[in-house]
């Protein structure tokens, strides 16, 4: 039985390209036509109920008793803290790259955004469209003196699925694509070491993972941030559903 008849069936290791779009759809649907029924309260789907918006206007989830707000989702700077630094990963949907980075020790804060994209101010509605070339992104604000870059890069490698192009697990296009965008010649320089050694090593045949010089990182809006943390249910729901923890699982192994 598929998942689009069960929607109580995880997704298995390689599912088609569409399953990703459905569970995101299933969730925009039950979300409108449910509201607070059981599926809406249960949660599916990487898409938490909302109303389009407009170009440079982010949206917030529909409540019972309020009406959409749009909300403006500005760059973030560079954290300057001489304590702090920050890095720029994207491993399919951030929801839940931004729960890995948060468990690991030395990391302060994970932000969920979009990067590597061509327009200004993108909204989710837009990037989750394909339409900005932006992929969902987060960046990872840590304590260079408990964790250093190049241990966030080996841990980012083990977290997402880098033998894909254009997607990660459930989830396709070019807005789910995996990438490690570089701040200095010193972070393009252990990106690129560590990819090639990943190569060398002969567990892959090939890394589709994109490494690129970081340009304006986008904060998605206020409700995708923790999202983790605020709709549990929902998200966990997501995360089996797209069959994420097996394939990392099936790629490196029992964490």
């Amino acid at each position: 039985m598929s998942v689009r008849n069960s929607p109580l069936t995880p997704l298995a290791v390689n599912q088609p390209a569409a399953s990703g779009a459905w569970l995101h759809q299933l969730a925009r649907a039950t979300g409108r036509i449910m509201g607070a029924g059981l599926l809406a309260a249960a949660g599916v789907g990487c898409v938490p109920p909302g109303t389009p918006s407009t170009p440079g206007q982010g949206v917030r989830p529909v409540e019972a008793s309020a009406a959409t707000t749009p909300v403006t989702a500005p760059p973030v700077a560079k954290a300057t803290a001489t304590n702090t630094a920050t890095a720029v990963f994207a491993g399919g949907c951030f929801w839940c790259i931004e729960k890995d980075f948060e468990k690991l020790e030395g990391v302060l804060e994970v932000e969920s955004g979009y990067t590597a994209g061509n327009t200004s101010m993108p909204t989710y509605e837009q990037v989750s469209a394909g339409k900005t070339g932006h992929t969902e992104a987060v960046r990872v604000r840590y304590d260079p003196t408990k964790v250093s870059y190049p241990q966030l890069v080996e841990y980012f490698w083990r977290h997402i699925d880098p033998t894909v192009k254009d997607r990660q697990f459930c989830d396709a296009g070019s807005q789910y694509r995996s990438g490690i965008y570089w701040q200095n010649e010193t972070e393009r320089k252990v990106a690129e070491d560590s990819r090639d050694a990943l190569l060398k090593s002969g567990r892959f045949p090939a890394i589709h993972t994109e490494l690129a010089a970081a340009s304006t990182f986008w904060l998605a809006e206020e409700y995708h941030q923790d999202y983790y943390k605020k709709n549990p249910v929902r998200y966990n729901y997501y995360r089996t559903n797209c069959g994420r923890d097996a394939r990392v699982e099936q790629l490196w192994g029992k964490p």
